[in-house]
């Protein structure tokens, strides 16, 4: 399945996701780490390691350099 994963305020990309992937599998997808964004569907959270069921996300960055 694809996703479309949009990191809030940055950038927008496709990423192929299997049956068994997970968000997590998403966020490293996009370069990042989980320990530092939240997952977003439909505007709420999701946990990390649940199971991808919907075609976009987006992921908002908590942690950002400086």
């Amino acid at each position: 399945m694809n996703v479309t994963v949009e990191v809030v305020g940055e950038e927008t990309s496709e990423v192929a996701v299997g049956d068994d992937g997970t968000y997590a599998d998403l966020v490293r997808a996009v370069d990042l780490s989980p320990h530092e964004v939240t997952v977003l569907v439909d505007g709420r959270p999701v946990p990390e390691d649940q199971p991808v069921e919907v075609d976009r996300v987006q992921i908002l960055r908590l942690i950002k350099g400086g």
